[in-house]
């Protein structure tokens, strides 16, 4: 295992549309800082040099300092925040952060303006403090790489927000396919477009990022859908990684998504991708069936 992902509670300052966690926030209390120690001490052992924390949202989590310290202390070489990135807005916190030994951080932006990306986390004023929060963060000379999840919102947008990750100067930003799980499964309906519609603008925004020399990547979008932009696929160089979760434990995350959350057809053997491709999430052929993946020979 190289890294471990810790969901330390499921509190959060958002109300995104697209939240995979769905109502977990309601069901589920923070992890103790106790319970932490004992997986980050476990990972270690078992040879994890990486943590992610995240949630929920792990910044308004207490002893989120004393967390980010005990990793560091345990002699993780990289130690990520997965953020919504509104705490980010905040200077002294990212400071602090900073301080305890976190060395890569990860916002979240889902649209080139706070039109788009306040409607779909729910939460006015975001996009403003999000993009703070990147300014923030790249004074202080970190890692910082984006998330955005791809809806029938925002696909169009893809474009104009990857330009803005390159004046804002991100070292890498992913767009990835939205999970039809939890919130976004309750707003399937709207909220999930076609694979084959939002190609074209996930093309474009791939070839700002490229041009401007940036590390840019996809999730959870087919190899047959990526033509000449296989080198873009996030799955490729995703890390061994082990997920502490709310219900249980994944201990690996890779074999979870090809043995239980993705799916192909069955023409899919026939491709030239098939043992690298991960295919899409499963729910998705359930609303828009398989005619988009074609076999590449």
């Amino acid at each position: 295992m190289e890294r471990i992902d810790i969901k330390i509670g499921f509190a959060c300052n958002n109300l995104c549309q697209f939240c995979v966690q769905g109502d977990k926030r309601n069901k589920y209390g923070n992890r103790s800082l106790e319970e932490i120690k004992e997986s980050l001490a476990q990972a270690k052992k078992e040879g994890s040099n990486g943590v992610v924390f995240t949630g929920g949202e792990p910044t308004i989590y207490p002893d989120i300092l004393a967390a980010v310290k005990y990793a560091y202390d345990l002699g993780f070489k990289n130690i990520q925040i997965q953020s919504n990135g509104r705490m980010f807005a905040y200077l002294e916190f990212c400071k602090k952060l900073v301080e305890a030994g976190a060395n890569e951080f990860s916002p979240a932006l889902h649209g080139s303006s706070p039109e788009i990306h306040d409607e779909l986390t729910r939460s006015p004023g975001a996009w403003q403090q999000v993009v703070q929060g990147i300014k923030n963060l790249k004074s202080l000379g970190k890692y910082l790489l984006t998330n955005t999840v791809i809806n029938s919102k925002n696909y169009k947008d893809l474009p104009n927000l990857a330009q803005l990750f390159v004046n804002l100067d991100v070292d890498q930003f992913q767009f990835a396919f939205v999970h039809i799980l939890g919130t976004a499964a309750k707003n399937r309906d709207w909220l999930v477009p076609k694979m084959s519609e939002v190609m074209p603008y996930v093309r474009k925004g791939l070839d700002i990022g490229i041009k401007a020399n940036k590390v840019v990547m996809t999730e959870a979008i087919p190899f047959c859908l990526m033509h000449d932009y296989e080198d873009y696929i996030a799955e490729k160089i995703i890390p061994e990684t082990k997920i502490v979760d709310a219900e249980s434990t994944i201990e690996n995350f890779s074999d979870y998504r090809l043995n239980k959350g993705k799916t192909k057809r069955e023409e899919c053997k026939i491709c030239k991708f098939f043992k690298l491709c991960e295919g899409s999430w499963k729910e998705y052929p359930e609303i828009f069936g398989w005619d988009e993946f074609m076999p590449v020979k």
